[in-house]
């Protein structure tokens, strides 16, 4: 089973049982050195889509899944890895239980442009759902975005 580190939607756990439904929970952490950002607005249908920069000093939220080979195919086709919109990038991730190796996928592109308000809700949602901290998830729906729509 591979370590898989989600930082965006992923994070939320039922999403991720219809999405990797033979890869369970293996806690939280966080990725030190890391920040989260938005790139790719023109590939996104919506805005820019969530990645991940290196960035001394900052630190990324993210919920740990032990993906079986099965999981982390299908997984590679819904993120676009097959597009080569994102690239998978393995990190050192701080948890409770001390530092494991994982990998996330990262944003094949240029850092830039805003998600929209319905994909920022989103990931804020999946935040909460995977227990991140108040100010963390408070961050994610204070974040400047675009409005989708009339």
């Amino acid at each position: 089973m591979a370590l898989y580190a989600a930082y965006g939607s992923n994070m939320n756990p039922e999403q991720m049982l219809e999405r990797a439904p033979a890869s369970p929970e293996a806690g939280t952490g966080w990725i030190n050195g890391w920040r989260l950002t938005f790139g790719g607005e023109d590939l996104g249908w919506e805005g820019a889509l969530a990645t991940v920069v290196e960035e001394p000093g900052s630190q990324v939220f993210v919920m740990l899944y032990d993906l079986s080979p099965a999981d982390e195919r299908a997984l590679d086709r819904w993120e676009g890895g097959d597009l080569g919109i994102y690239v998978k990038v393995r990190v050192r991730v701080d948890t409770l239980e001390g530092e494991q190796v994982a990998w996330l996928y990262v944003l094949d592109g240029y850092e830039g442009g805003l998600p929209s308000a319905r994909y920022l809700g989103i990931m804020a949602d999946a935040a909460e759902a995977a227990g991140a901290p108040d100010d963390y998830v408070a961050d994610l729906r204070s974040r400047t975005c675009r409005s989708i729509g009339p």
